[in-house]
Parts: structure tokens; C-alpha cells; sequence
């Protein structure tokens, strides 16, 4: 079963449990699946891996929100974004820990023979590409310069 499907159904199982942060967060994330299907050139189809990204800006928007809502002195809308985030990581992959990360970056070092700071495009294209869906690019992002000011 794809995640189109998954998220369908689970938002059935939402409803009969009267889940009703579990039922908007799915609700939320299968109007963007539909509105991805009918995208011009998506011929309503939806790859896993569409989907994923999707999943991700979204978590990624909600961590935003919440942040915001919590600067300005709205807890309760902040806890209702993370509560969102919460449901919505359910279907991600797992994340990496920091210590995984930094291993990670380090082997692409060497495989890279990155050298300094001047390398970071270098290394932050690869690494975006074959850390998608593992890790954050803000923490993917930060992990890099830190290793690169220890050169």
C-alpha cells in the first residue's frame, strides 16, 4: 500500500477514534497529496517519494509555526502545530542522531577530499542529496560548517 493509501485509511481510523489533532494533521497532508496528483505533469499519480518530501516541508512549516507562535506568547497555537508534527513524523523515516550525521559527513569528507570552508558548496550538494529524508537540512546544514571550521 502506498502512502496515499496509508494516509486514507488512517484518517478513517482517525475518525472512528475521534482523533481529532490526528484527523486534521492527515486531512492536511492528503490535500497536498491531491493537490500534488493534479499538478500539471503528475499524471494523478503519486510516488513514495513525492510524498515524502511533501511530508517534510510540512513538518518543516509546522516547526516554523510553532516557533513563531511560542515567540509571541501563543503556546496553545504552538503546542497544536507540534501535536500536528508529531502525527505527521509517524510516516517519515526515521531521523538520524546528531553522532550518525557528523560520521556520515566525515566519511563524505574524505571521500569528497574537502579541505576547507571554500569546499562547502562541494560537500552540501552531496550531502543534501544522500542524506534526503534522514536528516533536516538546517542540522545537515550546521554539521557541515562546524566540521568544516575544525579543518
Amino acid at each position: 500500500m502506498n502512502l496515499f493509501d496509508t494516509i486514507s485509511e488512517d484518517i478513517k481510523k482517525a475518525m472512528l477514534a475521534k482523533d481529532k489533532v490526528a484527523l486534521e494533521a492527515l486531512r492536511g497532508i492528503k490535500k497536498e497529496f491531491l493537490e500534488a496528483k493534479t499538478a500539471p505533469g503528475a499524471n494523478n499519480e503519486l510516488s513514495d517519494d513525492t510524498a515524502l518530501k511533501i511530508m517534510q516541508k510540512m513538518v518543516k512549516q509546522r516547526k516554523e509555526s510553532a516557533d513563531i507562535f511560542a515567540g509571541a506568547g501563543r503556546q496553545e497555537l504552538a503546542d497544536a502545530e507540534l501535536a500536528q508534527v508529531a502525527v505527521i513524523q509517524r510516516y517519515l523515516p526515521q531521523q538520524m542522531s546528531e553522532q550518525e550525521l557528523e560520521k556520515v559527513l566525515k566519511d563524505m569528507f574524505v571521500e569528497l577530499d574537502i579541505k576547507g570552508p571554500q569546499d562547502m558548496g562541494k560537500i552540501m550538494g552531496q550531502a543534501t542529496k544522500r542524506l534526503a529524508g534522514k536528516a533536516e537540512g538546517r542540522a545537515i546544514s550546521a554539521k557541515v560548517k562546524e566540521l568544516l571550521n575544525q579543518l
